[in-house]
């Protein structure tokens, strides 16, 4: 392992593996049909699950569902205003490689020929952004997902879930060549390379995003990033679970 075991300084007496606080608030959105506020800090996402007894065209006649995501950022998540995307008349190149994330990493622990033909549409609206928003989408997302899941077998729709695992994200970023975990804003824009890391609870890999922003970094470095993923995302599984056990108001 590279040098992370140390301790390092960070915002809020953080230690290099400590998350930031999180909260899973499941049956936050009154009429959707799953829905979780996830709150990894000072980034708050809501997620929001929606059943529509359709599929798109291609998968029509196929006998098979489809899950999506859409993901925006309200105009002030952040410290200025921002326009909204629909005013603009099109999405940036970064929303929509976000919400193909989100809709890639959900899709790939469910059963889809379980489904039956609808799709289930999960929005993921930034409220407040302090870094991490896709990670936190991604996490929020998955519950969002199993109440509306929950919510078909409730009613008779389907007789199995088409959900096979549970999948959760969190970043890692390198500053002062230690490892931290689960890095917020003002981190990210210092760390020298970061990294997102989607993972399920079988300790698999959905989907690894790594890049290093002045210069190379050594394999040992990326090894202590995974090594904290894979604790960072263990507790966000619990989460999950503990956050889809709540009951329905």
């Amino acid at each position: 392992m590279g040098e992370f075991i140390e301790k390092t300084e960070r915002a809020f007496g953080r230690n290099f593996d400590e998350l930031r606080k999180i909260k899973l608030i499941p049956h936050y959105a009154k009429y959707a049909d799953g829905s979780c506020l996830v709150q990894f800090g000072d980034t708050h996402v809501l997620c929001t699950a929606s059943i529509d007894e359709r599929v798109p065209h291609f998968l029509r006649g196929q006998m098979r569902g489809w899950i999506t995501a859409e993901y925006g950022m309200l105009p002030r998540s952040t410290h200025t205003r921002m326009d909204r995307e629909a005013q603009k008349g099109k999405l940036s190149g970064r929303t929509m490689e976000i919400q193909r994330l989100i809709g890639r990493s959900l899709r790939a622990v469910t059963d889809l020929s379980l489904l039956g033909e609808r799709q289930i549409i999960v929005d993921c609206d930034v409220l407040q952004a302090d870094g991490g928003t896709r990670t936190a989408s991604i996490t929020g997302g998955w519950v969002a997902l199993a109440l509306a899941v929950e919510k078909l077998l409730l009613q008779g729709k389907i007789s199995l879930s088409p959900l096979t695992e549970q999948v959760a994200a969190i970043s890692c970023g390198i500053i002062n060549q230690k490892a931290l975990l689960d890095l917020d804003y003002s981190e990210d824009s210092s760390a020298i390379a970061d990294a997102n890391f989607v993972m399920t609870n079988s300790n698999k890999v959905v989907e690894f995003q790594a890049t290093a922003e002045e210069s190379p970094f050594d394999k040992t470095l990326l090894d202590d990033m995974w090594s904290l993923a894979k604790k960072g995302c263990t507790f966000l599984f619990h989460e999950q679970l503990i956050a889809t056990r709540e009951e329905r108001p």
